[in-house]
């Protein structure tokens, strides 16, 4: 009978690694391929979520909004926004395009000048509302809001107007909005980069 010297084992060591192998490296690899598509897809359902309830991405398709946005500008929405206060006047908000409005262009953007109740109206090329005249330091400078007639806005409502007030289609021609159109309010252009900003 042999006696194993000292320091040496007399037993085959089974378990140590003897290099990777390809049974090794198959289940680690598909492993790695299921984590990823799972991250992947938890991303997805992610944005996939932010973007239809909480914020959204919209380009600027004229220059009814002059010079505040300009035609292909980026912003980003706020789809939350009225489901925690009131629509204010000064919010930029998209909305759909009425029904019976006609036209390609799906999503409008346009200011909120006036809520449901208020009166407004155009005298001598400015906008009063409840009889007071606003400060209006988003339209360009010399230009006049013409073609709006005495009004209340109803309940529910609001009524829009774009920046650029000699070419833009907004409640003048199409009426008050419905709250209800409003996708959410434009809170921050992101393109182009070298300017952005708060709306």
């Amino acid at each position: 009978m042999t006696t194993p010297r000292p320091g040496r084992s007399s037993v085959v060591d089974a378990d140590r690694p003897r290099g990777d192998s390809d049974e090794h490296q198959a289940p680690g690899l598909a492993r790695n391929i299921v984590e990823w598509l799972a991250i992947l897809a938890g991303a997805l359902v992610v944005a996939l979520l932010v973007t239809r309830f909480l914020v959204q991405a919209f380009y600027i398709p004229s220059l009814s909004m002059f010079p505040t946005l300009h035609q292909d500008d980026r912003v980003l929405v706020n789809k939350l926004s009225y489901d925690l206060h009131e629509v204010n006047r000064g919010d930029v908000i998209v909305f759909e395009r009425l029904p019976d409005q006609g036209g390609d262009i799906k999503d409008l953007i346009k200011r909120v000048i006036a809520v449901g109740g208020d009166r407004i109206e155009a005298r001598d090329g400015r906008v009063f509302v409840n009889d007071v005249a606003i400060d209006e330091p988003y339209v360009a400078p010399g230009a006049e809001t013409t073609n709006l007639e005495a009004q209340t806005v109803p309940a529910g409502h609001v009524f829009v107007l774009g920046d650029n007030r000699d070419d833009s289609r907004d409640s003048r021609f199409f009426g008050p909005l419905p709250e209800d159109l409003i996708i959410g309010r434009a809170f921050v252009k992101v393109w182009p980069l070298t300017d952005l900003g708060l709306l």
